[in-house]
């Protein structure tokens, strides 16, 4: 039996705010089902939980956690949702805050929270042979479970959701935060700064990232925010695992925000869509085919493309939704873009859950075109819902999207290769093109309806990794 530790900063569904939040919480799900896999999940208790959830934690214990020169007390909660054990590490000074990243102290609150997790380790009725963390807010747990080794022989996997975000603070806060020896600041610290995300790189038995492209891609200088040579030197650790989704809980025949449930009829697709544009006040063209934007609102998205080429392309008899949030220029640009276009374009500045599956279930095309991106959740949740993604190939979404072929019936959307807005224009195009042809509409259509992404063959590399360390462990 494994006993494996999940170490992360949001797991769905109690506290989410990204993909993060989706894979944390729908991976052990997959992996409950390997009878020798025991998974349990350690996250901070923040004070944006929801409070039927916090209504159901069990207190544990507490304990003090020192920080440097302080001493923090610590308590731990639990509660038990679809048969997996979920701990919450409590502190009202880190954690009693609105909203859960975006502070000037965020360093320090996870700091915290990975010295909090190797402590509490003493007092659960749970002892990991493997701890998994996730991201960088998990790192320094990953490195402190190497360098303190609170169980013995437990061994450490870290994956990698977006190399973007590393957790980087002043080195000179070092003693500040920890009661360790300086000898371990060479592994911790990445040009002349602490890095969580380094620091767990540095000390991981395994590494794995969220797709296998990603892996290949975050050895080269373009995309590995300045950690290639280390992702290089430890290739042999490093394993892409294409993340899955949870098609029980993205599923168009059940969901409950959709107007109307589906199996993959394109009829009951359109009258989500007339519900849709009625709801938002967009009106309905039963033969303009739905393009729709599902994002945060910034550069990675790929957004900058989407504005050197959107007013070309609502031109042609198309229409166009954009929901989420995010920079001011992309808000400005998209809502302006409404104004243009009021009868082709609606602007949705906002992130709604409901809103955003009766987008999928009601949209033809999805638009994905990423600067780069790890995985990607979004453009499998376009697959369930039987949209069409159109994506860059990067990434997750090479991985996941292949591209329509004509010749041959075979591709499950768009794709193009370089960041190029033209690229993007001529794939939009070509997407128009199909759609156009009844034909090879049908063809793509039914291709996209075989697409599925659970997590089953995912779930299924993470056991034989965490075996291989278990092997490891018995035979040294």
């Amino acid at each position: 039996m494994n006993n494996i530790l999940f170490v992360a900063s949001e797991c769905a569904p109690f506290i989410k705010t990204g993909g993060l939040a989706d894979v944390v919480g729908s991976l052990p799900q997959a992996l409950k089902q390997y009878e020798k896999q025991e998974v349990r999940v350690i996250l901070p208790l923040y004070d944006e939980m929801d409070e039927n959830w916090k209504n159901k934690l069990e207190y544990i214990g507490s304990f003090d956690v020192e920080l440097g020169w302080r001493t923090q007390e610590a308590h731990i909660l639990t509660l038990t949702y679809n048969q997996i054990i979920y701990y919450f590490i409590s502190n009202d000074y880190y954690f009693t805050r609105k909203g859960i990243y975006g502070y000037y102290d965020d360093g320090e609150r996870f700091v915290f929270f990975s010295q909090a997790v190797i402590e509490a380790l003493k007092h659960l009725d749970f002892k990991p042979q493997i701890l998994h963390g996730h991201d960088w807010q998990a790192g320094m747990a990953i490195a402190l479970a190497n360098i303190l080794k609170p169980i013995d022989g437990m061994k450490t996997v870290f994956t990698i959701h977006n190399i973007q975000y590393q957790g980087v603070m002043p080195l000179d806060i070092y003693e500040d935060f920890f009661h360790i020896g300086r000898e371990h600041i060479s592994g911790m610290e990445w040009n002349r700064m602490l890095n969580c995300l380094k620091s767990a790189l540095f000390h991981a038995d395994k590494i794995t990232t969220v797709s296998p492209s990603y892996a290949e891609e975050i050895k080269n200088p373009y995309y590995s925010e300045g950690l290639h040579q280390m992702l290089e030197n430890r290739s042999e650790d490093l394993v892409g695992v294409i993340n899955g989704i949870d098609i029980r809980e993205y599923n168009p025949s059940s969901d409950p925000s959709l107007f109307v449930n589906y199996r993959s009829a394109r009829s009951k697709k359109k009258e989500n869509r007339l519900k849709l544009q009625q709801k938002i006040g967009l009106p309905y063209k039963e033969e303009s085919p739905l393009y729709i934007i599902v994002t945060r609102l910034v550069e990675q998205k790929g957004l900058h493309l989407v504005q050197h080429i959107m007013d070309e392309f609502l031109e042609k008899d198309v229409q166009f939704i954009v929901l989420g949030t995010g920079d001011a220029e992309f808000e400005g640009y998209f809502s302006a873009l409404q104004h243009r276009y009021p009868d082709k374009a609606a602007a949705l500045i906002t992130f709604d859950e409901t809103l955003a599956r009766q987008l999928y279930a009601s949209a033809d095309f999805f638009i994905m075109p990423s600067k780069f991106e790890p995985c990607g959740l979004s453009q499998l949740i376009a697959l369930q819902y039987k949209t069409v993604p159109i994506v860059r190939e990067t990434g997750g979404l090479k991985d996941t999207i292949s591209p329509y072929n004509v010749l041959t019936g075979e591709g499950n959307g768009f794709s193009f290769a370089n960041y190029n807005a033209h690229e993007l224009l001529n794939v939009l195009d070509y997407s128009l093109e199909i759609y156009n042809n009844p034909a090879e509409w049908q063809k793509l259509y039914k291709n996209v309806t075989k697409s599925q992404f659970s997590w089953k063959d995912s779930a299924h590399q993470y056991v034989t990794i965490y075996e291989s360390l278990s092997r490891e462990l018995v035979y040294g």
